[in-house]
This record gives structure tokens, C-alpha cells and sequence, in this order.
């Protein structure tokens, strides 16, 4: 079997050996993110990613397996990144932390524009796997969104539904900002969060037991 036949799974133990071979994984994907960041992934060819790096090219091979590996561990980089922005300061009133949620979330875009266009739109083709990693990030925002709003994680059909759709909206929003960039971030973020709250007071029409919270103007 050749290499690009392998998994694009990390092998085994190998990228936590120790410290120094984290900080050396970590060191690769930063590479990556600045190389996917300005040139598409069919154009990088894994000697190219070798040479920008500095790095023999089976040291890739060793920590990721392939390009494809490589690539998923870039954008799974990424996605914490983007988590991790809209998760923060979870003991903020609920405006302040909604206001955060969603300046983090268009921060991020508007600083890696790759690769959040690579994980709104599920990465090269149709590729299962970054769809995957998509509905993940999906999944940990709704939760955010949830918790601030209700105190509570778990959702119903109902409210689910509606929140998945305004993160749909989000998404269609931030693009469009991102393509034009004919509007300010602030702007965006005050448009975006005015749409949530009409989401949630429409919630509490249909589902009483989801209560809009009160925010303040």
C-alpha cells in the first residue's frame, strides 16, 4: 500500500509521544493553515508542504499519514479555534456573552477567511469527513447559543430547528460580509445577534417552555 492509499488518520501514540513532538505537530499545522490559507489544496503537493516547512516529507507522512490526513488536521485546528472564540467568558450576562459568541465566530472569519469558507463549506468536493467536523462545530455552537439563552444544553425539535436554521443564516451572512466587505463587524454582529433574538422570541411563541431571555437593547 502507498502512501496516499494510507489512512489519513494519525497513527497510533505517535503525535503524543511527548511534548516536544505535540509542539512539532503543532509547529506542521501552522504551516498548513498559513499554505491553505492562500494557495487551494489541489495545487499543495505534499513536497510543497515539506518545503514550506522545512521538514522532510516523511515527517508529514509520520505525524499524519498523508496530504488528506494533513488537511483534516489543519481544518480540525481551525474548528478549535473557532469553538473556542464563541465558548469564551460563559459567565457573562446573556447579552454580553451572545455579543461575544458572535464576535469571536466573525473574528475568526474575517482572520482565517479559508478556512472558516472551508469549514461552512464542508472542504474540498463533497468530503464526508469535513462535513463532519462542520456539523461538530455546528453542534458545539447551538450548545453555546443554548446555555446562554436557557441555562441548559438540551434542546427539543422545536428550538433546535429554529437555531440551526439562524446559524444557517449566520453562515449565508458572514460569507456575503466576507465576499463584499461593505459592512463593518460591528454592524454584522449587531444584525446577526437583532435575528437571534427574533429567533428566540418566536421559539417562545411555539414553545412556551423556552422562554426568550431578557437582554436589554
Amino acid at each position: 500500500m502507498n502512501k496516499s492509499q494510507q489512512s489519513s488518520r494519525v497513527p497510533s501514540g505517535r503525535a503524543g509521544d511527548s511534548p516536544r513532538s505535540q509542539e512539532r505537530r503543532a509547529e506542521l499545522i501552522a504551516v498548513g493553515r498559513r499554505l491553505f490559507a492562500r494557495t487551494t489544496y489541489d495545487a499543495l503537493s505534499i513536497d510543497d508542504i515539506a518545503r514550506e516547512a522545512g521538514v522532510a516529507k516523511g515527517l508529514l507522512y509520520y505525524y499524519f499519514g498523508n496530504k488528506r490526513g494533513y488537511y483534516l488536521a489543519v481544518v480540525e485546528d481551525s474548528v478549535a479555534e473557532l469553538v473556542a472564540r464563541a465558548e469564551g467568558d460563559l459567565e457573562l450576562p446573556p447579552r454580553e456573552r451572545l455579543l461575544h459568541t458572535l464576535d469571536g465566530y466573525l473574528r475568526f472569519a474575517s482572520g482565517h477567511e479559508a478556512a472558516y469558507r472551508t469549514i461552512v463549506s464542508g472542504g474540498v468536493g463533497v468530503d464526508a469527513e469535513v462535513l463532519a467536523i462542520r456539523d461538530r462545530v455546528r453542534e458545539r455552537l447551538l450548545t453555546t447559543i443554548a446555555e446562554g439563552a436557557y441555562g441548559r444544553a438540551g434542546l427539543t425539535a422545536l428550538p433546535r430547528t429554529a437555531l440551526t436554521g439562524w446559524l444557517s443564516y449566520v453562515e449565508g451572512v458572514t460569507l456575503d460580509w466576507l465576499e463584499h466587505r461593505d459592512m463593518d463587524r460591528d454592524s454584522v454582529r449587531a444584525l446577526c445577534a437583532a435575528i437571534l433574538l427574533d429567533t428566540l422570541r418566536t421559539i417562545e411563541r411555539f414553545a412556551p417552555e423556552y422562554p426568550a431571555p431578557t437582554v436589554g437593547d
